[in-house]
C-alpha cells in the first residue's frame, strides 16, 4: 500500500508519498512516470490539498443497501456530476451558501482514475482505478428534492466547497470491504462497510465508460450509507475510511 498526498509547502504545491508523519516529495506525473526527489517534510509543516486535480467529478446516487431503505434497487449505477469548483481541501470549511436551508453531509469512498478508459469490461475497469480516498458529497436537500427543487442538481450538489476530498489516495488495497465512518461533532452518524455497495467500484467505472470517457485523475464519489443530517455553522464533519485516513472539515456560514 502507498498513500499519495498533494500539499503546499513554502507556497509551492507538490505531490508526495505519506510515510507515517513524514512526506517524501515526488516529481513527475502522479498517474504516470514519477520519482522521489529525496526531499522530505514533516507532515505537520505542510498544508494538505485535495490529493488530485480531477478534470471531472462524477458521483453515484442510491448505491448502499443501507441508504436505499424501502426504495427499489437501481438496475445500473445512477450517476450525476459535481462541479470541479466544489472541491475543498482537507481542513477547509464547508460553506453553507446563501438561501440554503437543509445542507447535509454524505461520507463516501471516492475512486481516482489512473488511466483513460472507454467501453471497458469489469476487469479492465478495476485495473484502471489508481486508488481511493475519502470524500464528502455535501448536498442541499431542499434544492435536491424539496419544495425549492431545481430542474438539475447543479447547486444542490455543486456549490463551492460541496466536495471535500482527501487526505490521501491509497493504492494497492482491496476497496471491497473497508469500514467507512462519518462523525458529526464527534458522534458517529454513519458506519458501514463498502461491502454494502450495490455496485462495486469496477462496476461503476465500467458502466460510466460506456458513455463518458474517464481520464487520469477523474474522481468518482461512490455513494453514501445509511441516513444523513442537517449541518449548521460551527459543526465539524469527519469522514474516516480504514487504511485511507480521515477527512475533517468545519462548517461555516456563507
Amino acid at each position: 500500500m502507498t498513500s499519495y498526498i498533494r500539499y503546499r509547502s513554502a507556497s509551492v504545491a507538490s505531490y508526495g508519498i505519506l510515510d507515517g508523519d513524514t512526506v517524501r516529495e515526488i516529481r513527475g506525473d502522479l498517474f504516470g512516470s514519477h520519482a522521489e526527489t529525496g526531499a522530505t517534510h514533516p507532515l505537520s509543516s505542510v498544508s494538505l490539498l485535495c490529493p488530485c486535480q480531477p478534470g471531472k467529478i462524477m458521483a453515484v446516487g442510491l448505491n448502499y443497501k443501507s441508504h436505499l431503505g424501502n426504495r427499489p434497487q437501481p438496475s445500473h449505477p445512477e450517476m450525476f456530476y459535481k462541479a470541479v469548483t466544489a472541491l475543498q481541501d482537507p481542513g477547509g470549511p464547508i460553506v453553507i451558501p446563501r438561501d440554503a436551508t437543509d445542507v447535509h453531509y454524505e461520507g463516501e469512498l471516492v475512486l481516482v482514475m489512473g488511466r483513460q478508459v472507454k467501453n471497458v469490461s469489469h476487469d479492465e475497469a478495476g485495473a484502471a482505478i489508481f486508488g481511493v480516498t475519502c470524500g464528502n458529497d455535501v448536498s442541499e436537500r431542499n434544492w435536491q428534492h424539496g419544495q425549492g427543487k431545481d430542474l438539475q442538481w447543479w447547486r444542490a450538489k455543486g456549490c463551492d466547497t460541496f466536495a471535500p476530498l482527501g487526505p490521501a489516495i491509497a493504492t494497492g488495497i482491496d476497496y471491497g470491504n473497508l469500514l467507512l465512518q462519518t462523525r458529526l461533532n464527534g458522534e458517529v452518524v454513519q458506519k458501514q462497510s463498502t461491502a454494502d455497495l450495490v455496485f462495486d467500484c469496477a462496476a461503476i467505472v465500467s458502466w460510466v465508460s460506456g458513455w463518458v470517457t474517464l481520464m487520469p485523475g477523474d474522481a468518482i464519489y461512490t455513494g453514501t450509507p445509511g441516513s444523513t443530517r442537517r449541518l449548521a455553522p460551527g459543526d465539524v464533519v469527519e469522514v474516516e475510511i480504514e487504511r485511507i485516513g480521515l477527512l475533517r472539515n468545519p462548517v461555516t456560514a456563507g
